[in-house]
């Protein structure tokens, strides 16, 4: 299906229409100069996007042009889904939408790179043009997005090197650059100048809140871009609208926009950006519809009229707005990210965002607020908005423990155990995501309890502790980094690290994970440390572990273990949403697919997303569970046809209560936008 797109039609008498509105200072700004509108003066020219600094606005093909734009990013969407989340955006009344491309994504290992199945970004480009979609790309190197590591920097890659974004490292730039010449040549035959419905591209990602401020790395990206796309091709920066971030985040020959969410001043946001970009069409290109949410916090809710408002205003304005997120899917498998600001603040697995477009892709109050403001600038598509997809409640599904974790090493790292006298870090094992065992023994008789401690900010992210395969207890990145244990020496202690998410903003983006110090016993030093990356993933993708004799293990026993069941769905499969009532924390895994991680404890989510594409009809759909810390005495799951994101109240307070409002400053909270 091929559907035209709509050119804009300017606002008749802005200034003259805000100060009957009663924003008299955005109408004094407008016929100040400092804000403008654009006007119709058309003189068309064949497969032209082009800044028309005379008059303010855009132009595509000659005629004056703004768009009205939402995100989605396909690597939080399962690909079946694709064309139903990008037809809601289209009917909601959108022209185009927002991509970026995470680079980890698909740079799975230095040199090695991945565009099949969810990760063909080239079929989702061209699907977004079957469906008469323009697009704006973000490629990065780095995209924020609260991905981990902000998409940057590949396993293998050395970190201390390569930190992104950078202050132009060799390693680093040649990572990026063997990078760009990838991508790039995938993305040049798809710009709207060769005939695609690429309209522009922007360099790196909101560089002005990076504490190096070098011009010289954004040079050096605006050469690749160019040399690699072409010199029509428009591109553009982003920032917030504070003035260090827009004078370290600009560059000559870049296009600047700001971004800004509906609780801001926006003839203060749009002012900022004149002061850097005195013509041309005023841009906002994040305006943010709702927020992320971490662990442990309240689930966040933005009101749909609030979002409504803010963006009438923008558009009486001429203003080209992307809206982010309009639909913010899943952080399946491992690929949430995590922030830092006075502590360690991981992103749940729900990328929901209060978003137009719900996690499960249905259409929202928020949604049809957003259709009826557009409607009044420029005429909807023809046709119905699809409705919800079926959810299907499957019921309770009865687990079995299969085995603690420590005893099937064998089967998770088969290589073996690489042998310190030290613990080393992931990045040194080259172990990306996941988890890492750090295996020693007691070397002195401990009568009385002693304390095991960890120095300062040396646990990334969780250590679950063992002594002779009992669980001890949690040491905690930001939170409890000490026990008390005893036992005889020659006894074996244990400690599984699990990599939370790498910081996707801010200063400190090296962030190694693992033990990043020495454990020490009464403060001295415990040494001759087995260290076993773990390939779970790999071990459930080829059937593990019900294809694999069941194990003998301590039914009674706390502490990591995985857990095995099965369930059929009744003639189609659904979506659904997964509870773990009475769990505590882990992940999950139906039929080799990693749904991500689990929470109960801490919430605020307590449900996970299951796309119906991963399910089976007509045989069974197997579960793999990897609970951390305590499985409930009978282990059940809840299939449910709802998500539940409940209010938590504290860091170990357990999420029972409903959904609050989330205040206007909690757009500020990480010292910038996302």
């Amino acid at each position: 299906m091929v559907v035209a797109t709509s050119s804009f039609v300017p606002y008749p008498g802005p200034a003259e229409r805000l100060a009957r509105k009663g924003l008299q200072a955005l109408a004094l700004l407008l016929a100040a100069g400092l804000l403008s509108a654009p006007f119709l003066q058309a003189s068309p020219s064949a497969r032209s996007f082009q800044l028309d600094y005379e008059h303010n606005c855009f132009r595509k093909d000659g005629a004056p042009f703004r768009y009205i734009s939402g995100s989605i990013h396909y690597a939080r969407v399962p690909r079946p889904a694709w064309r139903d989340r990008l037809l809601k955006m289209y009917l909601s009344g959108l022209s185009t939408v927002q991509v970026y491309v995470p680079w980890n994504y698909h740079e799975t290992l230095p040199g090695v790179y991945d565009f099949t199945g969810n990760r063909d970004v080239e079929a989702f480009l061209d699907l977004t043009a079957e469906l008469g979609l323009l697009v704006i790309l973000r490629p990065g190197p780095y995209i924020c997005a609260e991905w981990e590591m902000a998409g940057c920097r590949p396993a293998g890659v050395d970190a201390a090197a390569s930190p992104c974004p950078a202050s132009v490292p060799p390693a680093y730039l040649a990572a990026v650059d063997s990078w760009l010449h990838v991508l790039l040549p995938k993305i040049r035959p798809r710009l709207y100048q060769q005939g695609g419905n690429i309209i522009s591209v922007q360099v790196e990602n909101e560089y002005g809140s990076y504490y190096a401020c070098d011009y010289g790395y954004l040079r050096h990206l605006l050469g690749s871009f160019r040399a690699l796309l072409g010199s029509e091709v428009l591109l553009f920066t982003t920032d917030s609208a504070g003035a260090q971030e827009l004078r370290c985040g600009t560059l000559q020959g870049l296009y600047a926009t700001v971004d800004f969410g509906p609780g801001s001043n926006v003839t203060e946001a749009f002012g900022a950006l004149r002061r850097v970009e005195p013509k041309g069409p005023l841009v906002n290109s994040e305006y943010y519809t709702g927020w992320l949410d971490y662990w442990g916090e309240a689930h966040a809710s933005t009101s749909a009229a609030w979002v409504a408002r803010g963006l009438e205003d923008m558009l009486q304005l001429g203003a080209s707005i992307n809206m982010y997120m309009f639909h913010g899917g899943t952080n399946f498998a491992y690929w949430s990210g995590a922030d830092y600001k006075d502590q360690y603040k991981p992103v749940t697995t729900s990328y929901d965002y209060d978003a137009p477009l719900s996690e499960a892709g249905d259409p929202t109050e928020k949604l049809f607020a957003i259709r009826t403001v557009i409607s009044k600038f420029q005429p909807l598509p023809v046709g119905p908005m699809p409705p919800a997809t079926p959810k299907y409640a499957y019921g309770w599904v009865a687990l079995r423990k299969y085995a603690d974790l420590l005893d099937v090493l064998d089967v998770l790292c088969p290589s073996g155990p690489i042998q310190s006298q030290f613990p080393l870090t992931f990045e040194a094992l080259k172990q990306a995501y996941g988890f890492m065992v750090y295996h020693t023994q007691l070397p002195w008789d401990v009568p009385d309890p002693a304390t095991l401690g960890a120095p300062p900010h040396s646990i990334c992210d969780r250590g679950y502790v063992m002594l002779q395969k009992e669980y001890q207890g949690t040491l905690e990145r930001d939170g409890q980094t000490t026990l008390h244990v005893t036992g005889r020496g020659g006894d074996t202690l244990d400690i599984l690290l699990e990599n939370m998410g790498r910081i996707s903003f801010g200063a400190n983006t090296s962030d190694f994970k693992g033990l990043l110090g020495n454990l020490s016993l009464n403060s001295r030093p415990l040494s001759n440390w087995q260290i076993y990356p773990l390939a779970i993933d790999t071990a459930v993708q080829q059937g593990w572990p019900q294809a694999a004799l069941p194990k003998s293990s301590s039914a009674g026993r706390v502490g990591p273990a995985f857990y095995t069941g099965t369930f059929e769905t009744p003639g189609i499969a659904w979506d659904t949403f997964v509870k773990f009532p009475g769990w505590s924390k882990g992940l999950l895994w139906i039929n080799g697919f990693n749904l991500g991680r689990y929470w109960s404890r801490r919430g605020p989510q307590q449900t996970l997303f299951v796309p119906g594409s991963v399910l089976h009809v007509g045989r069974p759909n197997n579960i793999t569970v990897l609970e951390l810390e305590e499985a409930p005495p009978s282990p059940l799951l809840l299939f449910l046809d709802q998500p539940l994101y409940n209010r938590t109240l504290g860091r170990s307070t357990m999420a029972t209560e409903k959904v609050a409002q989330v205040p206007a400053q909690t757009f500020g909270d990480r010292w910038g936008p996302c």
